[in-house]
């Protein structure tokens, strides 16, 4: 037996056929054989049909010798179905009620009379039992006037009722009818339990339904009553109140030609299962999975992406060569050995599934049949065909492996794959890989920005923010390295203070000791030399700020030079190189070329002339030599506005006429000098206290620009785990609204605050731990940070951070100077350790946003290997949407006790089923018997052959077969223990 198991096929589960006892409007012009062509040319076909009759299997009898007779080729079942009237009032009659006979027993029909005889009627003083004999003298006691049989047997079957409590009582009484009766109740109002609205009959009603194991209706919202999928009303309350979850079922109730197979609005009840009796047992213990009413059955995996059919071609040890496959969950089990784990290798051939690694193998510890068996397959090859049509073949010894370069139609979770990503030696990037994937496919082509897998997508929506952290950060470098400077400005304040005073002193004394070498007589001349020196100083500093100046432009053109040259060039390529998705052509990035805005080469020539003018202007032309005993400046001129030269012409004229002693003169002369040089020495240190003094003000401007810029930086790590939010966005969504085993797996985005790598720079390299403060001793200022930093880094807003930093900052300033390695009058050291300490202290190297998966609230690095086995399968199972190909799992079960696989995998494996084409090899009866498996495949070896492999055999049914059912028991272990657990479950009332 070889068959692809449980495929949906259309039923008809309620249609009247002429000589109905009711309502027999089919004619009497040979209406059997317009009848039955109808039936044949029905499309949809219908393949099982339940002929209905009131109280009698007349008609179903006729309708066996019409198929003995070559009719209804297409319909593979026909069994009895008994429409019985209830003495239960309904809205427009009474209340229908069927018994849907199995025909596997060969005396079923004998049977199903002797149950029906021991329903009874009283009338008339009178017991009337449920035979024809019965009902037709029921029919002629109440109506006296009638002769004929037939009349007498329609108008009984009109006035015998069932009494519901007798009908239960005998269901119950037999064994026989509990194995092949199954009990249908009219869902509607005019004669179905619907009708029954009495507050008074509330409790009969639901006792009715409880009592039925199938309800006739079509209504969509019956059907989602009856599935428990209506709101106030789970599958678990109708376990409570009725047995269970019931299908929902349509037939035509055809009564005349017209309406032969054709229901309202094509509402046709599909059966999923083999076209036995056995099916619909099936369908009551699993209703939502396995039948329907509509149209069109439901759709599962699209043609195009379900094997349909694999055949083993050159292969003598293959002794099913071909094996049709259900487009479901496919279940392939057998002893050790069997053969599974070959069907389930050779099927990842044929869909290029099998990885390089997994065909390079050692045969001798591979788990792989195809690696172990690599010298012994030959020529061997497999044939799949789609369900689209097409037709692939590939080699089974891999040497046609991914030389056809073509993508794999399958996702093959192999033993070994499994084992790679959930090793129990800790995971691999695998794993961490695989959810990456499902992540960005869970983002549709429009959000995915052109990006080709994760790792782009996600670079896509940080850069910008990793960007700007590294920009704001290296502001904060250049930032603290200014503070440093106007710190080490700020504490030289007193000492420049000093040395001004000094100097003043040392000037005030050489003026002094100056005039004690002005000659008596010669004191006009001595207070006219020191007018002209005062102006002459005037002159040197104005001389030396324009030098300045022009030393600043020469820089400024060295600057703009380099800057062409290099600095811009390199600048645009590193643009270049942070976006390289622009798109843009080279001569568009050209004009994203650095230049200056004005003409700086003009301007800065202009400039750099212009100090020379001022400064020729300032220093003026010596005048000729002359009298010196005639001014070269007369006493009227205005001395401020002459140039340096002619001053210090008549400033040397005057000096030669203070005394005739040569001696003197020279002394007077290098002392003036010497006050001249110590002016100009005094000019730069009042000039350096003067910015000394206006150090503090523009450290505290800096500090808050840093502070700010503090601020910006976690602006940037905080966009930055927004942006990773937004990417997990659609999945962590998702995971919210799931229920059960899905709810388990979450990701969280948060900051991580690695605290104590932090604080340790700053206590082994930074900080002086021996001396006396808060920071002495190990781990000092780590405490001090986690306390109080760490919480406002990982939750707060950049606002909170910038604040609780400057509040940090202030309140330790002191204590980190005192713990400093070097004194502040070690200015070069200290200046040093202060731009260290202060990048040191204001950087977010510590800072980190990552990602974590979690299951059950655990990360997944922290789990056994079988917990991840579970992610790896919740992956591949309820979230791996994207991805519609076939999924070949070799036992998912591996390293899982059989709860586990219940509580976590069955559920996954129903859902998935209904998407696409799931094939598993197994060991487990749970996920084979609880998953409702399509198609079971029986695996079987036979002897080893020498020099050769065993021939391999295959068989395959569904669930509804019995001899699949013996299979699954004697094979799996605990077989018989699932069954009975699914029957517990489902409170299903069934023998079968």
């Amino acid at each position: 037996m070889i068959s692809r198991g449980s495929e949906w096929h259309r039923w008809e589960p309620h249609i009247h056929a002429p000589g109905t006892v009711l309502n027999n409007q089919f004619g009497s012009n040979n209406p059997w054989e317009a009848y039955l062509r109808s039936l044949e040319e029905l499309v949809p076909e219908v393949e099982a049909i339940a002929v209905t009759d009131y109280y009698v299997t007349d008609t179903y009898e006729e309708m066996l010798k019409h198929k003995a007779a070559g009719r209804l080729p297409g319909v593979q079942l026909i069994f009895p179905n008994i429409e019985l009237r209830l003495d239960v009032a309904a809205k427009s009659g009474f209340v229908n009620i069927h018994l849907l006979v199995s025909p596997e027993d060969p005396d079923h029909l004998s049977e199903i009379k002797r149950i029906l005889k021991r329903l009874q009627f009283h009338a008339l003083s009178d017991r009337f039992d449920c035979t024809r004999e019965e009902l037709i003298k029921l029919g002629k006691r109440t109506d006296t006037s009638i002769v004929d049989d037939v009349a007498a047997l329609r108008h009984g079957a009109t006035q015998f009722k069932v009494n519901f409590d007798q009908l239960r009582k005998v269901i119950h009484e037999s064994d026989w009818a509990k194995k092949n009766i199954l009990v249908a109740v009219a869902g509607n109002a005019g004669d179905g339990t619907s009708g029954v609205r009495q507050a008074a009959d509330a409790t009969l009603r639901q006792e009715i339904e409880g009592f039925a194991h199938i309800v006739f209706s079509s209504s969509p919202a019956q059907r989602e009553f009856w599935l428990g999928q209506r709101s106030g009303l789970t599958s678990e309350d109708l376990r409570i109140r009725y047995g269970g979850c019931k299908p929902c079922l349509h037939g035509s109730d055809s009564h005349d030609q017209k309406s032969v197979g054709q229901p309202v609005d094509k509402r046709f009840s599909w059966i999923k299962g083999a076209l036995e009796f056995d099916a619909l047992r099936q369908a009551c213990i699993d209703p939502e999975g396995r039948a329907y009413v509509g149209e069109l059955p439901p759709r599962s995996a699209l043609p195009s992406q379900v094997i349909s059919h694999v055949k083993i071609s050159d292969a003598d040890w293959a002794a099913t060569p071909d094996i049709p496959l259900n487009p479901g969950l496919v279940a392939i089990i057998g002893a050790r050995g069997s053969g599974k784990t070959a069907l389930a290798d050779i099927i990842a051939a044929g869909c290029d599934a099998i990885t390089p690694l997994s065909w390079g193998a050692d045969e001798n510890s591979s788990p792989s049949f195809l690696a172990r068996a690599r010298r012994l397959i030959g020529n061997a090859s497999t044939t799949l065909t789609w369900g689209g049509g097409a037709e692939v073949e590939r080699a089974l010894d891999g040497r046609d492996a991914n030389g056809h370069m073509s993508f794999p139609r399958a996702r093959y979770l192999s033993q070994q794959f499994v084992e790679e990503l959930c090793s129990a030696k800790g995971m691999s990037d695998g794993l961490v890989d695989e959810i990456q994937r499902v992540i960005f496919e869970s983002h549709s082509q429009d959000n995915r920005d052109g990006a080709m897998d994760f790792e782009e997508l996600r670079d896509q929506l940080t850069a910008r923010f990793q960007q700007a952290r590294q920009r704001e950060a290296a502001a904060i470098g250049d930032i603290s390295e200014r503070i440093a400077t106007e710190q080490e400005k700020e504490s030289s304040i007193v000492f420049l203070t000093t040395q001004v005073a000094q100097k003043k002193q040392q000037i005030e004394g050489y003026s002094i000791d100056l005039a004690k070498l002005v000659v008596k007589g010669t004191e006009a001349h001595a207070k006219r030399h020191a007018q002209l020196s005062e102006a002459a100083q005037n002159l040197r500093n104005l001389i030396q700020a324009y030098g300045n100046q022009r030393r600043t432009f020469v820089a400024l053109q060295d600057e703009v030079r380099s800057m062409r040259a290099t600095g811009a060039p390199e600048m645009l390529r590193q643009a270049q190189a942070r976006h390289t998705n622009s798109g843009l052509r080279s001569d568009q990035w050209d004009e994203f070329l650095l230049i200056y805005q004005g003409n700086v080469d003009q301007s800065l020539d202009g400039y750099i002339k212009w100090s020379d003018t001022e400064i020729a202007k300032l220093k003026g032309v010596p005048p000729p030599p002359g009298d010196p005993n005639v001014p070269l400046i007369a006493d009227s001129t205005d001395i401020s506005s002459l140039p340096l030269a002619p001053i210090a012409a008549e400033m040397t004229r005057l000096e030669a006429l203070f005394s005739a002693d040569k001696l003197i003169q020279e002394q007077f002369k290098a002392l003036n000098d010497r006050i001249t040089q110590e002016n100009t020495a005094l000019k730069t240190l009042e000039t350096r206290l003067t910015d000394a003094q206006g150090a503090e003000a523009r450290r505290k401007a800096l500090q808050s620009e840093r502070n700010e810029t503090y601020g910006r930086v976690f602006e940037a790590i905080i966009n930055e785990q927004n942006a990773l939010a937004d990417l997990y966005d659609p999945l962590m969504v998702r995971l919210g609204a799931s229920s059960g085993t899905l709810k388990k797996l979450s990701i969280s985005v948060r900051r991580t605050a690695d605290v104590v790598k932090w604080g340790e720079i700053g206590e082994d390299t930074l900080l002086d731990r021996r001396k006396a403060g808060p920071f002495n001793g190990r781990g000092s200022l780590i405490d001090a940070a986690t306390k109080e930093l760490k919480v406002v880094w990982e939750t707060g807003s950049a606002l909170d951070i910038q604040t609780a930093m400057a509040a940090f900052m202030e309140k330790y300033r002191r204590d980190f100077v005192s713990h400093a390695p070097f004194a502040q009058t070690q200015q070069a050291e200290f200046r040093a350790w202060a731009k260290q300490f202060t990048t040191w202290l204001y950087s977010t190297d510590h800072m980190t946003v990552r990602y974590e998966i979690l299951y059950d609230g655990i990360d997944i690095r922290k789990l056994s290997p079988g917990t991840r086995g579970i992610v790896l399968l919740l992956l591949y199972l309820a979230l791996d949407d994207a991805d519609d190909r076939p999924l070949i799992i070799d036992q998912p079960e591996e390293n899982l006790d059989p709860k586990s696989v219940f509580d976590e995998l069955v559920a996954l494996f129903i859902a998935a089923k209904a998407k696409r084409q799931v094939i598993m090899v197994t060991h487990n009866a749970n996920l084979v018997i609880n998953t409702d498996a399509d198609q079971i495949i029986v695996a079987t070896s036979g002897p080893n052959t020498p020099g050769g492999l065993p021939p391999i055999s295959y068989v395959s049914g569904g669930l509804e077969s019995l001899e699949v059912r013996k299979a699954v028991c004697e094979i799996l272990e605990g077989g018989n223990t699932a069954f009975q657990e699914r029957a517990r479950r489902l409170r299903v009332r069934l023998e079968r």
